[in-house]
């Protein structure tokens, strides 16, 4: 098994049609192993086989979060953005999940500088969540759906994108000891105000609303560079 697994390894790199016509007669081979994990999937997603990951994920239900040794699914394989996109955007690929050495795949990308774009659409995909789990400690739903661009079910003029596949939102369900401190009584004061306004959707009360968001991530941030300073 491990050798006719590692011959379809193999083949992925420029047959990946052939791939697919062995998967057919034997569909067990999917989702399995090398030695070291690695898988069709990582395999697919490293050499930009988009066509073979549909196949894998749709018709053999392999899990689009299989991990090799190293705790790493195939979306730390990517080697183009445009892979990365699809992983992402049409296969939710768990863009939070963190390899045996605690890193995200941005974490990674970042770290290893090869490729920055992707480093830098996926840290985009984790800045985005982390505004909208701001917003939600806010329990103004209006608010909330102003971060996701969802207001009325449009997206108001200069409003912020929606969420990227992936990033979810869930409201009331965190104990406060989980969420840690509650969000400043001036921060939810200043909320409450501009999701209140007549002119909520208007370009000016957006931007407002942008800033007031970048300025508590500013805040989070410093505290957590202070927190590692101490404990370093």
């Amino acid at each position: 098994m491990a050798q006719t697994i590692d011959r379809l390894l193999n083949l992925v790199v420029d047959k990946p049609n052939e791939v697919l016509q062995h998967l057919e007669s034997s569909p067990n081979l999917a989702s399995q192993q090398d030695r070291h994990g690695y898988s069709l999937l990582h395999a697919a997603a490293s050499y930009n086989h988009p066509d073979v990951l549909r196949t894998l994920l749709t018709t053999y239900n392999v899990s689009p979060n299989l991990v090799d040794e190293d705790g790493e699914t195939c979306l730390y394989s990517v080697e183009t953005l445009d892979m990365a996109k699809f992983l992402v955007e049409q296969c939710n690929v768990d863009t939070t999940h963190k390899n045996d050495e605690g890193q995200t795949a941005a974490e990674k990308f970042e770290s290893e500088g090869d490729y920055p774009e992707i480093a830098n659409y996926l840290a985009g995909l984790m800045e985005g969540g982390a505004a909208a789990s701001v917003l939600s400690q806010t329990g103004n739903p209006s608010a909330q759906q102003a971060a996701a661009g969802t207001t009325n079910g449009t997206n108001g003029a200069g409003a912020p994108p929606p969420l990227p596949n992936g990033v979810k939102i869930d409201l009331g369900t965190m104990a406060e000891d989980e969420m840690g401190d509650a969000p400043d009584p001036e921060f939810r004061r200043r909320i409450d105000e501009l999701a209140a306004r007549p002119d909520f959707q208007s370009e000016e009360t957006q931007r407002e609303l942008r800033e007031l968001v970048q300025d508590a991530l500013g805040g989070v941030r410093a505290e957590e560079r202070e927190v590692r300073q101490r404990t370093s």
